[in-house]
């Protein structure tokens, strides 16, 4: 993986209301890896937002989640089953207006999809979010690359931040059609490590954090070496790396 720069922006709200945020995306496999690491992946990335892919959807699937969101110090914000595996959770310095699971479209046959989200304030800016897990079919994934762009779009929010799984690089059209409505932040301020999966031997940059165009990326990419981030609990904390973005949202004049 690639070596980090010194030092990635700490979270901050500033004099005037901007707000300078932490946001991860991460796929974890419905916690069926080594919890412990995941915890600690995620607590050594001091995120304000984490956007989470397959989280548990089945038996007391809430407790599951609350659990992984107090040992990483944040609070469950929404989404999780009821979004078809997409979750939201971040640190109390997020005050949340609204949340709302979304339910897609179902192709017979294939697995039901969805995204997690919510508008919420930090400091002196509101923000909208999406969490999500495309398709594993091409179609289906531009289908709903479509759909979210809508639903972003209607949040009547001056920002929003989309992140999550994929199942698709760069050069797909799904991938494509989301980087021309929204910033891919890894391509726009590259930083730490690029591909995100397999997570033993990444070769494919599935994973994204995508934000609106008045958003300033700091610094996007996996997270390797980061203080107090091994690179024994990534590989074994889930199948996929994650994604890790310093953001700053400027208040409204």
């Amino acid at each position: 993986m690639d070596q980090l720069p010194p030092s990635l922006p700490k979270s901050r709200t500033e004099p005037d209301g901007s707000a300078v945020i932490r946001v991860l995306s991460y796929n974890i496999r419905s916690l069926r890896d080594d919890e412990e690491a995941l915890a600690r992946v995620i607590r050594a990335c001091e995120p304000d937002l984490v956007l989470v892919q397959e989280a548990p959807r089945f038996f007391r699937w809430r407790k599951h989640a609350a659990r992984l969101a107090a040992k990483c110090d944040l609070v469950v914000l929404g989404g999780g089953a009821t979004a078809a595996g997409p979750l939201l959770l971040c640190s109390l310095r997020v005050f949340v207006e609204r949340a709302e699971d979304v339910l897609l479209p179902r192709t017979p046959g294939l697995h039901r999809r969805g995204f997690a989200t919510a508008v919420v304030r930090i400091g002196g800016v509101r923000v909208g979010l999406a969490s999500l897990h495309l398709s594993l079919q091409a179609a289906e994934r531009r289908a709903h690359a479509e759909l979210l762009l809508e639903r972003l779009a209607g949040m009547d929010v001056p920002y929003a931040i989309a992140a999550g799984d994929l199942n698709e690089g760069p050069e797909g059209p799904a991938y494509g059609r989301l980087a021309t409505e929204l910033q891919d932040c890894r391509a726009v301020a590259p930083w730490g490590g690029g591909p995100t999966f397999p997570a033993v031997a990444p070769d494919r940059r599935i994973d994204a954090v995508f934000a609106s165009k008045g958003v300033e990326v700091l610094a996007c990419g996996v997270p390797a070496g980061l203080p107090g981030l091994s690179l024994t609990d990534l590989r074994s904390a889930t199948d996929h790396l994650p994604v890790l973005a310093a953001l700053r949202l400027a208040a409204a004049p």
